[in-house]
């Protein structure tokens, strides 16, 4: 098959590595300007992956998306919209699309399969592909299992049948909002962790896992998924990698709030708590945990996030006691 990976950040550089090594043609896009492109272009290789030879680099995105069968995207979600702008100037009509990026529009609330479908895109040509595992451990062997969904059956069999290997074994998904949802979803638990970590509260991270997962299905369900979708790979299933991992830039985010430190790279959970907490509002959901986050993230006022933080755990515990599966 051939395959652009647009986006050479952490895990598009791997997609790209990954994809080479199981027998495709790879190519691998990235702005010109763009440090990881210039790393790749300049070392060979980042912190993650050595460029394999069999991949052709480069930042022409005309190139890139001509030479494909199927394009995988992996960017920054809020940079989905207008980069589709760019893609589309393109004849894109006979291209498969798959999103390996988690995350919700925050102006519209929209999943990033309809931000391609808004650009024009078919759903019956949209795929996404999420679930555990760290880059890290996957370059060193270690296997993991993942999630590829679709409205599209015949897409979802023909990707998985494609990119299966010994290293990921590929579910199919059976409820697309679910599984966009709850693949975002799973960032703003993320930030939770690192603040528990940050905390000293490491011995609440299980009832976070619980009652996360609990309000994420409300959410889910609201919007016409199946909320069992919450307690499957895409959210509950990517727990470890998020809430536990050394890797995770959510947790590690969190965390480095609780000590005044500042975080350089990418947190997606931080835009999705405010697009999280609009859909809650919207679909009258309560979401103490997601609320709860985006006013430790974008509150204002003199108090450091470590206060904050404490201040709103207090909150959330005095909330009025509750059936432990509400609706």
């Amino acid at each position: 098959m051939k395959i652009s990976v647009l986006g050479c950040g952490r895990w598009g550089s791997f997609i790209a590595w990954y994809l080479c090594n199981h027998g495709h043609d790879v190519y691998s896009w990235g702005p010109e300007d763009d440090y990881s492109y210039q790393v790749l272009r300049d070392m060979g290789k980042n912190e993650y992956v050595t460029l394999d030879e069999r991949i052709h680099l480069t930042c022409d995105l005309q190139e890139a998306v001509q030479h494909a069968e199927t394009i995988i995207i992996s960017i920054s979600s809020q940079g989905l919209r207008g980069f589709m702008k760019r893609i589309t100037a393109y004849d894109v009509a006979d291209k498969n699309f798959v999103l390996c990026m988690k995350g919700i529009e925050v102006e519209t609330g929209c999943r990033l399969s309809e931000v391609l479908t808004q650009s024009g895109i078919s759903s019956q040509k949209i795929a996404v592909w999420v679930g555990p595992g760290h880059i890290q451990a996957f370059t060193q062997g270690i296997p993991n299992c993942m999630v590829i969904d679709s409205e599209n059956q015949a897409l979802k069999e023909l990707l998985v049948k494609e990119f299966r290997s010994d290293l990921i074994r590929y579910y199919y998904g059976e409820d697309l909002i679910g599984t966009e949802i709850g693949a975002a979803a799973k960032n703003v638990m993320g930030i939770v962790a690192g603040i528990l970590d940050g905390c000293g509260y490491v011995a609440m991270k299980g009832a976070l896992m619980a009652r996360g997962a609990r309000e994420v299905a409300r959410l889910i369900k609201a919007m016409g998924g199946n909320e069992l979708s919450a307690y499957g790979l895409a959210h509950l299933g990517d727990y470890e990698a998020t809430l536990f991992s050394e890797y995770s830039h959510n947790r590690k985010y969190g965390e480095m709030l609780m000590t005044g430190e500042k975080f350089q790279k990418l947190a997606e959970g931080v835009p999705t708590a405010a697009a999280m907490k609009a859909l809650g509002e919207k679909y009258g959901v309560d979401l103490p945990i997601t609320k709860a986050v985006y006013e430790i993230c974008y509150g204002e006022g003199d108090e450091t996030y470590e206060v904050r933080a404490k201040r709103m755990l207090t909150t959330l515990f005095a909330r009025d006691s509750k059936a432990e599966f509400y609706s």
